[in-house]
């Protein structure tokens, strides 16, 4: 049982025990459980030290401390003094919470997590995707180095939620919202941030302006601010409405494309495969796709492009190449 096993299966009992319980959560905390021996046992085991050390004082932890050093000679001590070892450990993995600095959380190609963060708000990771956490007593920093994730934000007015990607800040207090980041990028839509609820402030870092970003963007619901790199190497942003229920789509395992050129989507569907797509041809380039597919079916996709576009489909190594007869 690794230290980041345990500190996410304190942070669950401690969301349990807290004012946000509800149904809803209650199943996600089972559902992490359910994910391998190691997540049930580290849950057991907080659970256990938590009705232990139940109506036990720091104050009372400190008394049985300074009286456990008298006794240093006794071979045993009796009463409740032998809970204060699990009171310091609850107490040391509380600050070790409030105290995460520079936490690294990844996906594999496929995987898509649910990771608790010490202050109740909850990210979840995409496929492929890197993010750096830096919470303090001052601040809850985020910082996405590549991939996509969906943050939920739990209310703190003083230190406010900001995500950084790409030289761009997302600051937000409460609230529920998408960023992407294709670090590899060099289209026009290498970062997406997508507003699902409440409200956030897309700026250029530290609120210093940027050639993407000479003004701060309030973004409301269901807007999508999209920033890329343009043939200058200068940024250029966007702002659309996107529908919520495709942003969201890989939650349920489904990719949705809503005329996206065939190159861009089969870009988005090796994001989830191990059996990348290649797609040549200019002809094939200009091509654009709608619709859902399942997230990770390369072989699928690759049959319905060719049924729509006529493209032949052959192997190549590890690829499933589309080209033009």
């Amino acid at each position: 049982m690794t230290q980041a096993i345990a500190a996410e299966a304190a942070v669950w009992l401690a969301r349990r025990h807290g004012p946000g319980r509800s149904r809803a959560m209650e199943l996600e905390c089972l559902a992490w459980q359910d994910k391998s021996a190691a997540h049930r046992l580290a849950f057991e085991r907080c659970a256990d030290t938590w009705q232990d050390v139940a109506g036990i004082t720091l104050s009372g932890y400190a008394s049985a401390a300074n009286a456990k050093r008298r006794r240093r000679g006794a071979r045993r001590s009796t009463g409740w003094r032998w809970k204060a070892p699990a009171v310091a450990g609850c107490v040391a993995m509380a600050w070790m919470l409030a105290q995460t600095n520079d936490d690294i959380y990844t996906s594999r190609i496929g995987e898509q997590r649910i990771v608790p963060l010490p202050d109740s708000s909850r990210m979840s990771p995409n496929t492929s995707t890197r993010v750096r956490v830096d919470f303090t007593a001052k601040r809850r920093t985020v910082k996405v180095e590549d991939g996509e994730v969906l943050f939920e934000v739990a209310k703190d007015a003083k230190r406010p939620f900001v995500v950084q990607v790409a030289g761009t800040e997302v600051v937000a207090t409460s609230t529920e919202f998408l960023v992407g980041y294709d670090e590899a990028a060099k289209a026009d839509e290498a970062l997406a941030v997508t507003l699902v609820e409440g409200q956030v402030i897309v700026r250029g870092e530290a609120g210093r302006a940027t050639p993407s970003l000479a003004e701060p963007v309030v973004m409301q619901p269901g807007q999508r601010v999209l920033v890329g790199r343009s043939a200058r190497a200068q940024m250029a942003v966007q702002l659309d409405r996107r529908l919520i229920d495709e942003a969201l789509a890989w939650r349920s395992g489904n990719v949705v494309f809503n005329g996206v050129t065939l190159p861009d989507a089969a870009a988005q569907m090796n994001r989830y495969s191990s059996v990348p797509i290649l797609v040549e041809g200019e002809e094939l380039s200009r091509m654009r796709v709608s619709g859902s597919f399942r997230a990770g079916d390369s072989a699928g996709f690759a049959r319905a492009s060719a049924e729509v576009f006529g493209p032949a489909v052959h192997t190549q190594g590890n690829q499933l190449v589309l080209a033009s007869k």
